[in-house]
């Protein structure tokens, strides 16, 4: 088995590649298309990067006029923290990639459980029909379980890495699995930290983004590994590893060896 499989993204019964697609990082337009053609469907669009998310936008709009709208999960990342803004931003990002709809509305970060106000304001665009699910996004790990307990999030955006491996036992054992919430991963190389030959371990070859991306996705909880490059070639480099498969326990085990080198931690938190 490969990471070429698309998978169901949890209670949405969307079907997703493995590997998502950010807009944050200023690749072009051809990059994001060509991502799509090998099954990356998953676009993470920010409603307020606007120079940066310039070339997500067209290559969205492109795919959407050559037919593929139902085949693209468009999911609409708002930091607005206040209903009425997020409305605002949210309405004008739609317009601004030419469609009626999104996917999912992400809401990020927050350090614990966003108030009755904001999620009632994501709810509001749902029952309007503006957008399917809801998700979130946050570095704090014990937060998911309460979530997901509540059952109002579609969608879970969570940190995971070699270096930060906390959501292991203190995330992914409380989620429901196929019939909870969606997990995608993001910050898979710790923001390139991982990647370092400086901070590599002595007698170590350095890490590359897609062995981070090969740990994140061998792990049976997680449906999305989220990648953000700045060019063609960084997209081309990374969509090799849709091509592999999971890791074995001795290459986990190396990864997890430099993830605790490089931060320094008897235990990842």
């Amino acid at each position: 088995m490969t990471f070429s499989e698309k998978v169901v993204l949890g209670r949405t019964q969307l079907e997703a590649g493995r590997l998502g697609v950010s807009s944050s990082y200023g690749a072009p337009a051809q990059a994001f298309e060509e991502a799509f053609e090998r099954g990356c469907n998953y676009f993470n669009w920010g409603t307020f990067i606007k120079g940066r998310s310039r070339e997500m936008r067209e290559a969205i709009r492109n795919l959407v006029g050559r037919g593929h709208r139902d085949d693209l999960i468009i999911a609409m990342l708002s930091y607005a923290h206040n209903p009425w803004l997020t409305e605002v931003f949210f309405r004008s990002g739609l317009k601004a990639l030419g469609i009626d709809y999104a996917d999912i509305l992400i809401l990020g970060y927050f350090p614990r459980r966003p108030s009755q106000r904001i999620i009632d304001g994501a709810l509001s665009l749902k029952e309007k029909g503006l957008v399917r699910f809801v998700g979130l996004t946050s570095h704090h790990r014990k937060l998911f379980p309460d979530l997901e307990r509540e059952g109002i999030f579609d969608v879970f955006h969570i940190r995971y890495n070699p270096a930060h491996r906390g959501a292991e036992t203190e995330t992914f054992p409380y989620l429901k699995g196929e019939g909870g919430a969606g997990v995608v991963c993001f910050m898979a190389t710790a923001r390139g930290g991982l990647l370092k030959p400086r901070r590599t371990p002595p007698g170590e070859p350095p890490l590359t983004a897609s062995d981070c991306y090969r740990f994140v996705l061998s792990h049976p909880s997680v449906d999305i590994c989220m990648t953000g490059v700045k060019n063609t070639q960084e997209m081309r480099e990374n969509l090799a590893v849709l091509d592999q498969g999971p890791m074995t326990e001795e290459e986990l085990d190396r990864l997890r060896r430099i993830g605790d080198h490089v931060y320094g931690k008897k235990r990842p938190d």
